[in-house]
């Protein structure tokens, strides 16, 4: 066992300029303290013991969430651990194990008051060491946050997009092998004689067809019927493939007026041949259509997550509006959505003024708190979430509801408390509220929570200017 000696602790960085009376009474207050491996310093409900000195070996800290360690660090020979004067925290939240064979220099918990009224250099390198670790922890737990909450939107980002991006496969695919068949009808059509007038009639009424943009989406029960008229029209008039081509048809909601205007113009021995070629024109530009909205919806989705994270913009407090950030979510988390069968009311104040605010780290507000709303919900199969803005004065509110089943009254208040959630791991975004109410408070704000089965709301309220 390595003997400690006032000279040893003064080479730590942490008690540099400490002088050596103090580092001597320190020791004098301390002992020895072995731990094997596996061994625990501390475990949650715990009271906090030292401060310890790490003199040999390694130890562990980490959190429990269900069945499931989360590991925070790892903290080798030098280090000061445990228990600080002026903390907060008097009992333990999480676990301290030793990493094989572990040496320590234990301080008698009960002489830090004494510590802080007789030696003031001691009790200051203590101190920093503390703020340094809240600092340091504080920024990890930060980061771990935002790396976990984008993992956790990764699963249903990429149900998203891979809809659309397999969409445009598909039908990119599928339009290559139409067009390949092309060649044929088009001789079938060149065969045909019609005066300019019948052609230019013909190709007006398609462009009509191809360019209505605003025509009603029919119900499935409308589709079957206008699609059971075609046919019959198309049977009336001996139009082969008539089931066939029907669809293509329907799909830019033909009338049989339109039907009439192409019979009218086209050689009664031609009708097949011309409303088939129309038939494949559709089908074509219905194809593309489908391509285009497919590479709007990747792009849209791109764009969520680039502002969604901020990336482009520089880390300091920009006016934005917060209506933005939550729709972004709402896209971001819109797989989860459908899969719960929830429907989202947005009860926005769309007067409400753009906000001074670090808006990616406002995001991850959104994330936290709509993530739990959809996860309350989920043991019923169906839900609504609400979500309300306002603005009171010279502050904006924001109102997240669900209709789940409530948070039990005796664990209200501890919703809040660091890593407190009542989630299995792999639910949620794992780090709790306590980093929701951080972010809240950074833009001058707080965060309250208000709940009874079947209505649970989180209201976070902020300065507009902060």
């Amino acid at each position: 066992m390595q003997t400690i000696t006032a000279s040893w602790l003064q080479s730590l960085e942490a008690f540099n300029g400490v002088p050596e009376d103090q580092l001597q009474w320190l020791l004098d207050n301390s002992v020895d303290n072995i731990l094997e491996d596996g061994e625990y310093l501390m475990q949650p409900g715990e009271p906090m013991s030292g401060p310890h000195i790490m003199v040999d070996g390694s130890m562990r800290f980490f959190m429990m969430q269900g069945s499931s360690r989360r590991d925070f660090t790892v903290v080798g020979p030098g280090n000061i651990t445990g228990y600080l004067p002026f903390s907060r925290g008097k009992i333990s939240k999480g676990y301290a194990q030793a990493v094989g064979k572990l040496q320590m220099r234990s301080f008698k918990t009960e002489l830090i008051p004494d510590m802080i009224k007789n030696h003031y250099e001691l009790t200051q390198a203590l101190v920093n060491i503390m703020t340094t670790r809240v600092r340091d922890f504080t920024a990890l737990q930060q980061q771990n946050e935002k790396m976990m909450a984008l993992g956790k939107l990764s699963a249903g980002l990429a149900h998203e997009l891979n809809n659309p991006a397999s969409a445009i496969v598909r039908d990119s695919l599928t339009l290559k092998k139409h067009l390949e068949q092309e060649p044929e009808s088009i001789k079938t059509i060149f065969s045909i004689k019609m005066s300019v007038e019948q052609i230019s009639a013909i190709t007006q009424n398609l462009f009509a067809l191809l360019d209505d943009k605003n025509t009603t989406r029919l119900s499935l029960k409308q589709r079957t019927k206008r699609e059971d008229e075609i046919i019959e029209w198309f049977d009336e008039n001996e139009v082969e493939n008539s089931y066939e081509i029907a669809e293509s048809y329907v799909d830019f909601n033909c009338s049989i007026d339109a039907l009439e205007v192409f019979k009218q113009n086209t050689p009664a021995e031609s009708l097949t041949h011309v409303l088939n070629w129309i038939s494949d024109m559709l089908i074509t530009e219905k194809m593309v259509r489908d391509i285009q909205e497919s590479a709007r919806r990747i792009a849209e989705l791109v764009s969520s997550v680039k502002t969604f994270t901020h990336m482009d913009r520089a880390q300091d407090k920009q006016y934005a509006d917060i209506h933005i950030g939550i729709r972004n979510t709402l896209t971001m988390l819109g797989y989860k959505i459908r899969k719960g069968n929830i429907n989202v009311v947005e009860d926005f104040d769309e007067t409400l003024p753009e906000v001074k605010a670090l808006i990616g780290e406002l995001n991850q507000v959104w994330t936290n708190l709509i993530d739990n709303a959809i996860d309350a919900m989920e043991p019923s199969g169906k839900g609504t979430l609400t979500i309300k803005t306002r603005r009171d004065r010279e502050f904006v509110e924001v109102f997240i509801v669900d209709d789940g089943p409530g948070i039990p009254p005796d664990i209200q208040s501890l919703v809040f408390d660091p890593f407190f959630t009542t989630k299995e791991m792999g639910k949620g975004t794992g780090m709790g509220l306590e980093v929701v109410q951080r972010i809240v408070k950074q833009h001058r704000g707080s965060i309250k929570v208000k709940s009874q089965p079947g209505h649970t709301v989180f209201s976070v309220c902020f300065l507009i200017d902060g």
